[in-house]
Formats: C-alpha cells, sequence, structure tokens
C-alpha cells in the first residue's frame, strides 16, 4: 500500500470524525486518541526516535494530531507492510465508529 493510500485513509477518518460533538467524542474520543499514538510510536520507531506521550490536547485537535502523526509516518519512509497495516488500522476503525 502506498504512502498516498494511507494519507487517504487518515484524510477519510479526520472528516468522519471532524464534526464531532462533544458527546460522541466523550465516547469514542480515546479510540481515535489511542490510534494517533499507535502512529507516532511506528514513526519514532522509524526514525530511531525516543517513543513520546501523544498529548490529549482536546478532542478537537485530535483530527489535526492524527494528521501530523500520519504525516510524520510517512516520513519516516515506512516499509510497505507497515504503510499496510497502519491504513487498515484506521479503515478498521472508522467502521468501527460509524
Amino acid at each position: 500500500m502506498s504512502i498516498e493510500q494511507l494519507t487517504r485513509a487518515v484524510d477519510l477518518l479526520a472528516n468522519q470524525v471532524g464534526h464531532w460533538t462533544p458527546a460522541r467524542w466523550r465516547d469514542q474520543g480515546d479510540q481515535v486518541h489511542k490510534l494517533v499514538q499507535r502512529l507516532a510510536d511506528q514513526a519514532a520507531d522509524l526514525a530511531g526516535a525516543p517513543r513520546r506521550d501523544v498529548p490529549r490536547l482536546s478532542d478537537l485537535a485530535l483530527p489535526d494530531q492524527l494528521k501530523v502523526v500520519a504525516a510524520d509516518l510517512a516520513a519516516a519512509a515506512p516499509p510497505p507492510e507497515l504503510t499496510t497495516a497502519a491504513a487498515e488500522e484506521i479503515a478498521a476503525l472508522r467502521h468501527t465508529l460509524t
């Protein structure tokens, strides 16, 4: 799977959750934050950098945080199997959240 496909999956999820109400974020925001953290950890591992906790700035910031960590992951030149796994995880979360 290509970086473009990963980026597309991220965009679809960010657009899906970007209009959520505060109640919806309370119910399902943790799932999005956990995904952001996993992607950040993968990017750090590939870059040879230490893993760091992604702060939960606010629920409304999570779609932007998702895009940033996905861009970091793409910049780290992930192998195709990691790109595929990340895109599949994002797609699975999208379907879970519908």
